[in-house]
């Protein structure tokens, strides 16, 4: 069995000894440490792995000690500037009051600019934000005064509580659960031990989540709104491609009544997506409809459950089926995209589907050896598209479609139209490579599979449908 503490430990010498002698004593292997004094003086993070009874025996352990954090803490930190006279003990009164009330100081910064006053900038490490009203009625009559926004500020104040304070911050914006919290805390830290050993600075990493799950927050409710473009194909059949800002692309065709679904983006849009989807689609809720996945990564596959059937390569079954079962993905055992994973489905309420609504209509050809290699074909009104399986450049399982007699083409994320995004996709995509290193497993060998896509094309003007930002025209002569 395996489990990850996230310790609240002592910042004194011997605290990580204590620790581990705790789980030596037990039995219990620790097969990861990160701890970052910089980050965080307090917050030790640890894999271990035992048999049930053991864990149980470590939980009772460290909470009897004092090193697990079983409880939510208000704790924050407020950044206030003080508009002091620059003469000899004007900071004294401010100090005995700051005392009086029992705050912190975690953070000081003052320098004389010239004029008869200085700017005290002070970080309050406060236990119970609802005495900050009373202090600053207090302090008012002593100086000018400012609270100064924390969170804009562009710098760390305090290392004591920064994991606690970084995972509320997410929580308001995403209404995330306890369990939730839990699992970002852990996956925060480990997207930036990862980057840590890639030689870059820690708090990239925060930074990035950030913004990322700001955008996610920001694109809800009547902030959706996707482009939306229709492409006639036939006399009988459209396509209708909805490019939200954050996640994949959703194409849609429409043929001889029947509904196709390629790609369907981020859970966390589910409602605002079944909202447009009904207001697109007559009789939306009653109409059969099947979803075709390109691969199975978590910003393509948020609205599985909404299908009634997930049709995919084999690979991607079995990646999709490890993941009902609780066990890692095929993009999850990359130790490099495990951490963006985990919080993207913990961002974004991902949720995993049935195996048994998931059909798998191709060749299931191991060891390809291939960029690309033709395993079936897939008719769908009077579309008729050879499908070929990419190498695992972008991800195993990872899918193409081709249809030489209408000259269209669905790429997924091997081919995408990069100078076909609008400003806010570009901006979403600027962070998965941070917090992944690469989108991509084998950068290289996702280069040799989009070459061999265009080598595929036959002659005449193609429209490409990637999984992010607008088709691409392109002529092949």
């Amino acid at each position: 069995m395996k489990k990850t503490y996230a310790t609240s430990m002592p910042n004194h010498i011997g605290a990580f000894l204590k620790a581990s002698k705790c789980f030596a004593e037990l039995g219990i292997n620790i097969t990861r440490v990160s701890y970052d004094k910089a980050v965080d003086s307090h917050m030790l993070f640890l894999d271990v792995e035992g048999t049930e009874d053991q864990i149980r025996a470590a939980d009772a352990e460290l909470e009897k000690i004092g090193y697990l954090q079983n409880k939510a803490s208000d704790s924050s930190i407020v950044l206030i500037e003080f508009i002091l006279e620059d003469v000899p003990g004007s900071v004294t009164s401010i100090l005995e009051l700051i005392n009086r009330f029992n705050f912190n100081i975690s953070y000081i910064n003052s320098q004389e600019n010239g004029t008869d006053y200085q700017n005290f900038k002070m970080g309050l490490h406060v236990e119970d934000p609802g005495r900050i009203s009373a202090f600053m009625e207090q302090a008012e009559q002593l100086c000018k005064v400012r609270i100064i926004d924390y969170n804009s500020s562009g710098r760390a104040y305090d290392n004591s509580i920064f994991y606690s304070a970084f995972v509320r911050g997410l929580s308001q914006m995403l209404a995330l659960s306890d369990s939730q919290k839990q699992g970002l805390l852990v996956s925060s830290n480990l997207a930036m031990q990862t980057l840590d050993e890639q030689g870059q600075s820690p708090y990239r990493a925060f930074d990035s989540i950030s913004k990322f799950a700001e955008l996610l927050a920001k694109s809800k409710a009547d902030q959706f709104v996707p482009r939306i473009s229709t492409h006639a194909i036939t006399e009988q059949t459209e396509i209708i491609l909805i490019e939200p800002a954050c996640g994949s692309n959703t194409a849609i065709i429409k043929s001889g009544g029947k509904l196709l679904f390629v790609d369907s983006g981020y859970a966390c849009y589910r409602e605002e997506m079944l909202q447009l989807l009904r207001e697109l689609i007559p009789d939306f809720d009653n109409t059969p409809k099947s979803l075709l996945l390109t691969h199975a990564d978590v910003d393509h596959c948020g609205l599985m459950t909404l299908f009634d059937e997930v049709i995919v390569s084999c690979n991607s079954a079995r990646s999709l089926t490890k993941e009902y079962h609780k066990e890692d993905g095929l993009r999850e055992q990359n130790p490099l995209h495990r951490p963006y994973v985990n919080i993207c489905k913990i961002l974004t309420n991902y949720a995993e589907v049935n195996p048994d609504n998931l059909t798998t209509p191709w060749q299931d050809i191991p060891n390809l050896r291939e960029p690309l290699t033709q395993i079936g074909f897939f008719d769908f009104g009077d579309l008729h598209f050879e499908v070929y399986e990419g190498k695992g450049g972008h991800l195993p399982g990872e899918v193409v479609l081709i249809d030489y007699q209408h000259n269209i083409a669905f790429t997924g994320d091997v081919y995408i139209n990069m100078h076909g995004m609008t400003a806010h996709q570009a901006e979403y995509n600027q962070y998965a490579p941070i917090l992944m290193t690469s989108v991509d497993t084998d950068p290289k060998l996702c280069g040799e599979e989009r070459t061999a896509i265009i080598r595929r094309l036959g002659v005449g003007n193609w429209k490409i449908f990637g999984a992010h930002g607008a088709p691409k025209d392109y002529c092949v002569k």
